[in-house]
């Protein structure tokens, strides 16, 4: 008996509402957390910092996170607390990799935002290359995953660099910085909602610029008053939001997504 491709279910859930409100929470909580381990924990901004916390941090987030995307990508159908802990390891290891490239390799900002803007572009058009389709609804398969979760590490990394880039050397401040992606943010949907651009590149639009996002508010919430921050205790923070993502796991309708069977995109 044939499959029916309009049927499969994807390993990823489908694109609502839900979805970006919850996403921007784990980039926020990424944010928090990855720098709880190295700033607070580690001391990589206090004058007892460990010589290699960027490079420690990075290890511990992304063994986690290699650790979780095998077991998605092992796992048979769709689990929303599997996937979104996997999407917190994201982006946190992208946070920690940032920092490290950004201050420990001494790239600067600059820099480290081109490198990653080239690495998503060129893990999309390997994608495309290969399956020609980088729509998150054909995530079915092992191989389409891998390039999934490579796109996704990548972009979290990318904005964190971004994120501080606005931040800091644009001299916005985290407040402006917000600001700015929060409307970039809205221009892309107002251009999903009235126009035909083409769904699959405002959909990796918006999930770019959602990390950015979610890295200014977090860095808002803990970075020390002097710096433009309100100085929340790190750990604290990453619990609170890490609460409320939870919550909304468990309130907000959890479905996964359908392969749109030879839909181009």
């Amino acid at each position: 008996m044939g499959i029916d491709v309009h049927n499969v279910v994807s390993k990823v859930p489908a694109v609502t509402l839900g979805f970006w409100i919850i996403k921007i929470l784990a980039t926020t909580l990424g944010e928090t957390g990855g720098d709880a381990v190295t700033m607070t924990w580690l001391g990589e901004t206090t004058s007892h910092a460990n010589p290699n916390g960027y490079l420690i941090g990075t290890a511990i987030f992304f063994s986690v996170l290699v650790g979780l995307v095998a077991i998605q990508i092992m796992a048979k159908r769709f689990h929303p607390f599997l996937y979104w802990a996997t999407i917190v390891a994201s982006t946190t290891a992208g946070t920690t990799m940032a920092d490290f490239a950004d201050r420990s390799l001494g790239i600067g900002y600059a820099g480290g935002t081109t490198v990653l803007l080239l690495c998503v572009l060129a893990v999309l058009g390997m994608w495309f290359w290969s399956e020609g389709s980088v729509s998150v609804d054909t995530v079915t398969t092992p191989k389409v995953e891998a390039f999934y979760w490579a796109t996704i590490t990548f972009s979290q990394t990318l904005g964190t660099a971004l994120g501080d880039w606005m931040a800091d050397t644009a001299g916005l401040g985290y407040g402006g910085g917000a600001l700015v992606f929060a409307a970039a943010l809205a221009i892309v949907a107002a251009l999903y909602f009235w126009t035909t651009i083409l769904r699959v590149l405002l959909f990796w639009s918006a999930f770019i610029l959602t990390r950015p996002l979610g890295a200014t508010v977090g860095d808002f919430l803990d970075k020390p008053l002097d710096h433009g921050g309100l100085n929340l205790s790190r750990p604290i923070a990453t619990i609170a939001i890490l609460i409320v993502m939870i919550a909304l796991v468990f309130l907000i309708p959890q479905r996964a997504g359908r392969h749109p069977g030879h839909q181009s995109g």
